[in-house]
């Protein structure tokens, strides 16, 4: 079920629990229970009442809003000032005094600076050895994903933008439910169906076709779906049907033996692979960091640039960049 994606992400109060009593893929067993308790300690311990001010996120009056008021996040080129920065973002996403209104700022910032260093190693090198130890690891889960996505695609960038409709996804724990479920059913650990899920469609934030005819939530191709066993009469573009779906096709691909064998049956790529068990990896051991990756927003690595395709974007035909922007300046980064 191989299909050409570009966006590549680029993902309400949740504790997400760290077990879920069902069989483990034996490729993502690299942190005992033990080890994921304590990380997860280490980070709670670490917000206090006193934390409890938000981020100030840099900003413009001059800047290009999207409809719903928000501006492309502004990178600072500081390596202290971006790493504070970061922490502090980090640290306010798990926070469960920050309400669930302040996460999605604080997502799509963290989103864009993850987005940038993955390009520029010289300044992510200077940012990490800046992060508190707490932060580094997270750090290089993003990094390493990012990058593995990277190496996916080598080509020049589109000057096209897709014929797709961006819209709100479902609920952060309906879906949650619907990972945890499909775990429970198959095995497949609730991690890396909410991984697929983030790098598919942002978590269901696109609604549409790719060129390999690619379809719903978790990007079935329709033929795959109607294999026995697989879409079990449901809705390609359901996410509870799909997302099941997606765990039972994980499981005759031999995920339960080797969750990256399962993975290249659904994308015929190791740096796939990788991308996602690096986004499974983190969940596993730091959970609330599904709080921030929910918010993730969709970006398109075009000719222009890594533009933002805000909720409510809604194109029928593959749409020229350049005409684009003209009509809606928010989604490029600011000069």
């Amino acid at each position: 079920m191989t299909s050409v994606r570009r966006l590549l992400i680029c993902l309400p109060l949740l504790v997400v629990p760290l077990a879920l009593g069902c069989r483990r893929s034996p490729a993502l067993q690299s942190t005992p229970k033990q080890e994921q308790d304590a990380s997860k300690q280490e980070v709670l311990e670490q917000v206090e009442p006193a934390d409890l001010a938000l981020p100030s996120l840099p900003t413009r009056s001059d800047l290009p809003r999207s409809p719903s008021g928000a501006h492309y996040p502004l990178f600072l080129a500081n390596p202290d000032q971006l790493a504070q920065l970061l922490s502090e973002i980090e640290l306010a996403i798990r926070n469960p005094d920050v309400s669930s209104e302040a996460i999605p700022s604080l997502a799509h910032q963290q989103q864009v600076i993850y987005r940038v260093l993955s390009h520029r190693s010289a300044l992510a090198d200077q940012v990490r050895s800046k992060l508190d130890d707490r932060w580094r690891w997270v750090f290089d889960q993003h990094i390493a994903a990012r990058r593995s996505f990277l190496a996916m695609h080598r080509g020049p960038a589109s000057s096209r933008l897709p014929a797709w409709r961006i819209q709100t996804p479902a609920p952060p724990d309906q879906l949650l439910k619907a990972y945890r479920s499909a775990s429970a059913a198959t095995g497949i650990d609730w991690e890396v169906l909410a991984a697929v899920n983030l790098v598919e469609t942002g978590m269901g934030r696109i609604d549409g076709i790719s060129v390999a005819n690619a379809q719903g939530p978790m990007q079935f191709l329709p033929t795959t779906w109607t294999e026995p066993g697989i879409g079990r009469g449901g809705d390609i573009r359901d996410p509870w049907d799909a997302i099941h779906a997606a765990a039972r096709y994980l499981v005759r691909r031999g995920g339960l033996q080797d969750i990256r064998k399962g993975l290249w049956g659904y994308n015929n790529s190791d740096d796939y692979g990788k991308a996602v068990v690096h986004y499974a990896d983190l969940l596993k051991r730091d959970p609330l960091a599904y709080r921030g990756l929910y918010h993730w927003q969709i970006h398109y690595a075009s000719s222009a640039g890594d533009l933002w395709l805000h909720e409510g974007y809604n194109q029928p035909q593959p749409t020229d960049v350049l005409q684009y922007l003209r009509q809606n300046p928010h989604s490029r980064p600011a000069g």
